[in-house]
């Protein structure tokens, strides 16, 4: 019981100190200290601490655990937190670096190339230029892996390999798109692996075992058939042998290797051999060990049953007189005659440099002997992309980071150690071909000039069959380990779960076995497997590791440059200008090998980028490009000039105040659809509200109303920020919010609110209060308002007008911002189908006909599409109406100054003046008016023949007493209502049923005393229009004619 209490408690050790999210007050070091609390409390000494004892644990409790922490177990990283209940105990690992790294990297980056192509290679390319293409590959993975030493370093390592590596340095989206690229690669290397099984199978050891046999000229389409078949039937064999027995693969990874090892000490001990005794070949080039070539040997070689006389003479007298000159120099100084490359073409007949072959008949060709044919074109491109597998596989001491006794000193030693045996392996091997062997029989990829044995082989000391054999079970071992690798890769990758379509592949048997993406594995090798050829799919391979390993450099350059606090790696041999170099390299030999190839795997990692991006990643692993973006960040707002942006450069930036009820939700959620439906500007957003109370008391109400907002905002697609103040008035808040929003540059320029509707209501007389000051306040700030009214009634993102219009009513200009706020929201799908129309008052004095010119040429200079009208409205005398609106709100400013009564006695005094009003007034005419300007429930509809027939109506009587109730002092606000009465009734006239209205804001009164008819003329002005956006410009311009 106390070792599963110590091993959960390292667990969540592990999640506290990555930064997952758990909170210090749930950690499992304080819950299991329950009973040591007594103990920890009588001293004495720390008693000024004792009160953070319990989010804050004694560093003397804690040491052991840190001390003694180890990795987690294959496959298990820190987010599996509900599976913590299953975790069995730790074994201590004791891998040291020999065995541990060494050894398997060893195993890993030798295999099927070096057996089956490098003599190939080295043939077709020649020496130099074999040289060059070995040294360009291991210089890519020696530079990568000082890259990976100092990620591997940087902290301890949980077993992931370089999947985790990648992914905590360079964030989910890299990690992932990376993740699966290198998944693929391994995938694909198994396929290759198989292959090689295969080839070395039925070409070396048991020809007879094809399926399909050879029939004239078609060798190549009979050798790919039997690949596809024998490789289908070895990778269903090799999947059951991983999916019953995984550690059986394990324990025979060692004997796999001894193979490769003997087979390559085979090679040396040939080499060594050859030097004082040149190799016996058999028939085919037995010549070549003659100076005199016998008339018996080639004779039997070039005169073949069947043929015409003249045939055979013709090549046995050419080669009688050729080799007689020229087969002695070629023997003694056969590296001078490998130096150069010999490319050619497919089908073409493999022969010695400078001399060809004789052209026999066509019966000679096809009768097969004496003549070797090529079966691809080489060019020096193809045999990067062939090569390069031959030095992927420096990740294998890094995916057993979780295994290792000391992994910080043995994952960069060994690699490196590892690299280095193996480069010098390849490029000694370069040498000793070209040096020992003759170039016509290292171009020949089969050997069928050695009888059909491995040319590899021929060096071979004591016998050709320790290749064959040790080559055949090293590659039968790399493609079994790499089946086991990739399906633990996939699975690492889909708990993780930044790629939600493969989460399925998490799952196993019981003891953790991948068996889902073991399945998927087997299907995409069986891809590879039905392509047959080992040398096309070695460049699929190769792109796919090519770029795991660039941006494995690539991490390692960001945090170098980046210089983040936590960047402190061990292996201190590392400069950010190699790992630069090392992705440069990678990058030129992605598009070396096959620039089409490359294309492809890059499209494929970018898709899996974007699509994690879209899907939203919400892991959060401190990475390097989180680093680098707000490194970015920090610098381009450092460049952004503090002052105001150009007018051309002016784009709405919006604060958006919402308002939250009782249990922190918004209360008007179609204000955040508005402002999404706006941002076609791209500006900044931030999405602000104020908690009335202090922070310390509402703390947690913060939080809450954090999270609701943001819930909100990502389901609204609202891209900003979110910004909850707490403050012990509303009022102050606004201010704070308004006043200290945004940062350096980047702070807003415009306030967006929604009309408060319960202004009226005497129990919320403060509300209007507020929103008067914050008109001011925004002015004073040099920032624009907008202010939503009926909110509740404007559409949602997922709603679609097919018509309508936006009208858009001119009567002031404050630099052009009703001109500019229709464009951006017809940029929205919602808005899209609406026109836009723009209206402009003419006063008496005016010409409208040239007004209605002068603004279509405006409009036009603009680049705006949208309908003209100029609407005349003439001085008339002051309506009853106008008169019975002023009065009722001067007799309701009087109910709300009067002093402090009970809310029930404020109420009852309201009706009172209502009632006594509309007792003293009690004309039809002015009843109907009254009932008409009862908000909430009636709508007014003031037509020009109602405004006409109420001028005239009983004007004597009625307006002489109403003139009465007021002396001078009350004419200005008469006038405000009379302007607010007529202009409503015009827009009414024209855009009552438009989709939206947006209109001039009048500014509040320099005289404070007023404030509450302010909100009574902006009431009258709007109603009885369903959507209206009341607009006040910056006082700057906003939008300019010029480019």
């Amino acid at each position: 019981q106390t070792k599963t209490t110590a091993t959960k408690t390292n667990y969540f050790f592990l999640k506290q100190y990555t930064g997952d999210g758990i909170s210090r007050e749930s950690s499992p070091f304080i819950n299991n200290a329950e009973m040591d609390r007594g103990n920890m409390y009588e001293g004495k000494n720390m008693a000024l601490f004792e009160e953070e004892m319990d989010s804050n644990p004694m560093v003397s409790s804690l040491l052991n655990k840190l001390a003694n922490y180890t990795n987690l177990t294959q496959g298990v990283v820190e987010h599996e937190a509900d599976e913590d209940t299953k975790r069995k105990e730790v074994k201590v690992p004791r891998m040291g670096t020999f065995i541990g790294v060494y050894l398997p990297c060893l195993q890993n980056i030798l295999g099927v190339i070096l057996f089956l192509r490098l003599t190939w290679i080295v043939g077709t390319a020649g020496v130099l230029e074999s040289f060059i293409i070995v040294f360009m590959c291991c210089a890519c993975t020696m530079l990568t892996a000082i890259s990976m030493s100092a990620i591997a370093t940087n902290g301890v390592v949980p077993a992931g390999g370089s999947y985790y590596m990648i992914s905590r340095s360079l964030g989910p989206e890299f990690g992932g798109a990376v993740g699966l690229c290198f998944y693929l690669g391994t995938t694909f290397a198994g396929a290759m692996y198989i292959l090689g099984t295969i080839e070395i199978l039925l070409t070396y050891i048991s020809p007879s075992a094809a399926i399909f046999k050879a029939e004239d000229g078609e060798e190549t389409e009979a050798m790919l058939n039997n690949m596809r078949v024998y490789g289908t039937c070895i990778i269903i064999l090799m999947a059951v042998v991983v999916f019953v027995g995984v550690k059986y693969v394990n324990k025979l990874a060692l004997v796999f290797l001894a193979c490769v090892i003997l087979s390559i000490i085979a090679i040396y001990a040939g080499v060594i051999k050859t030097a004082f005794d040149p190799p016996d070949f058999p028939d085919h080039v037995e010549y070549l060990n003659h100076e005199q070539p016998s008339l018996e040997l080639l004779s039997r070689l070039y005169c073949i049953a069947g043929l015409n006389s003249s045939c055979c003479q013709e090549a046995f007298f050419y080669l009688i007189s050729y080799y007689e000159t020229e087969v002695t120099i070629a023997i003694v100084f056969p590296l001078v005659d490998n130096l150069w490359s010999v490319y050619s073409e497919k089908g073409s007949i493999v022969e010695k440099k400078n001399q060809p072959s004789v052209s026999g008949s066509e019966d000679i060709k096809i009768g097969g002997r004496p003549y070797v044919f090529t079966d691809i074109m080489t060019y020096f491109t193809m045999l990067v992309g062939i090569y390069f597998p031959s030095v992927t596989g420096i990740m294998a001491g890094s995916n057993r980071s979780g295994d290792l006794k000391d992994a910080q000193k043995s994952i960069p030693t060994g690699t490196i150690l590892a690299i280095s045996t193996t480069s010098f392996i390849y490029l000694s091997c370069i040498v000793l071909f070209g040096a020992c062997i003759e170039g016509v029989i290292l171009r020949d990829k089969f050997g069928e000039a050695v009888n059909g044995n491995l040319v590899v082989g021929t060096l071979a000391w004591p016998s050709p069959w320790v290749i064959v054999i040790g080559s055949f079970f090293s590659t039968c071992g790399a493609g079994l380990q790499s089946l086991t690798g990739a399906p633990r890769l996939l699975q690492a990758i889909a708990r993780d779960g930044i790629v939600p379509f493969i989460q399925v592949f998490g799952h196993g048997k019981a003891n953790g076995e991948p068996t889902w993406a073991l399945l998927l594995t087997a299907g995409i090798c069986e891809i590879g497997i039905l392509i047959a050829s080992l040398d096309s799919v070695a460049p699929i391979l190769s792109m796919f590791f090519l770029m795991c390993y660039m941006f494995v450099n690539l991490a390692c350059a960001v945090q170098t440059l980046l210089r983040t606090p936590n960047w402190r790696p061990r292996f201190k041999y590392y400069h950010w200008t190699l790992s630069f170099l090392g992705m440069s390299l990678c990058l030129a030999l992605m598009f070396i090998c096959s620039w089409y190839y490359a294309l492809v795997a890059m499209l494929i990692a970018g898709c899996i980028y974007k699509y994690i991006e879209y899907r939203g990643a919400e892991k959060e692993w401190g990475d390097g490009i989180r680093g680098l973006s707000l490194n970015a960040a920090r610098y381009a707002l450092l460049r952004v000039e503090d002052g105001p942006p150009h007018t051309k450069n002016w784009r709405p930036q919006l604060l958006v105040l919402l308002n939250l009820d009782c249990e922190q939700l918004v209360k008007h959620p179609r204000l955040l659809s508005f402002t999404s439906q706006l941002k076609a500007g791209k500006g900044l957003t931030i999405v602000g509200s104020v908690l009335q109370g202090t922070y310390l008391d509402k703390c947690t109400e913060t939080q809450k109303a954090e999270e609701n907002v943001k819930a909100l905002m990502g389901v609204e697609k609202t891209k900003g920020f979110c910004q909850i103040v707490v403050s012990p008035s509303f009022r102050d808040g606004i201010s704070h919010l308004i006043q200290s929003a945004g940062l350096g540059g980047m702070k807003h320029n415009t306030v967006l609110m929604a009309w408060p509707q319960s202004w009226k209501q005497t129990e919320n007389h403060f509300s209007w209060k507020n929103f008067v000051d914050t008109v001011r306040e925004t002015t004073a700030a040099q920032q624009a308002l907008l202010v939503a009214k009926n909110i509740d009634l404007f559409p949602t993102n997922q709603e679609r007008f097919t018509e309508g219009n936006i009208d858009v009513w001119w009567i002031v200009h404050d630099g052009g911002m009703l001109m500019l706020l229709p464009f951006l929201l017809r940029q929205h799908k919602v808005w899209r189908k609406c026109k836009m129309r723009i209206f402009t008052v003419a006063q008496m004095d005016d010409n409208s006909i040239q007004m209605k010119k002068d603004l279509q040429m405006f409009l036009y200079h603009l680049r705006l599409n949208a309908e003209v009208e100029v609407v005349e409205m003439f001085e008339n005398d002051i309506s009853a109406f106008t008169y019975e609106k002023t009065l009722m709100m001067e007799q309701r400013s009087q109910m709300l100054k009067q002093m402090q009564l009970s809310k029930n006695e404020r109420e009852r005094e309201a009706q009172l003046i209502h009632d006594r009003n509309t007792a003293s007034h009690s004309t039809p005419a002015v009843k109907a008016s009254v009932a008409a300007s009862v908000p909430e429930k009636v709508q007014m509809t003031w037509t020009k023949e109602k405004f006409v027939a109420e001028k005239h109506k009983n004007k004597d009587t009625n307006v002489s007493g109403f003139k009465d109730i007021f002396n001078m002092k009350n004419q200005s606000n008469v006038r405000r209502m009379h302007t607010a009465v007529k202009l409503n009734g015009v827009v009414l006239n024209k855009s009552q049923h438009a989709q939206l209205v947006l209109l001039n804001m009048p500014g509040p009164p320099k005289n404070r005393k007023g404030d509450e008819n302010y909100m009574e003329f902006l009431e009258v002005l709007t109603e009885g229009l369903d959507r209206v956006l009341l607009v006040r410009g910056s006082g700057r311009e906003v939008i300019t004619i010029y480019s």
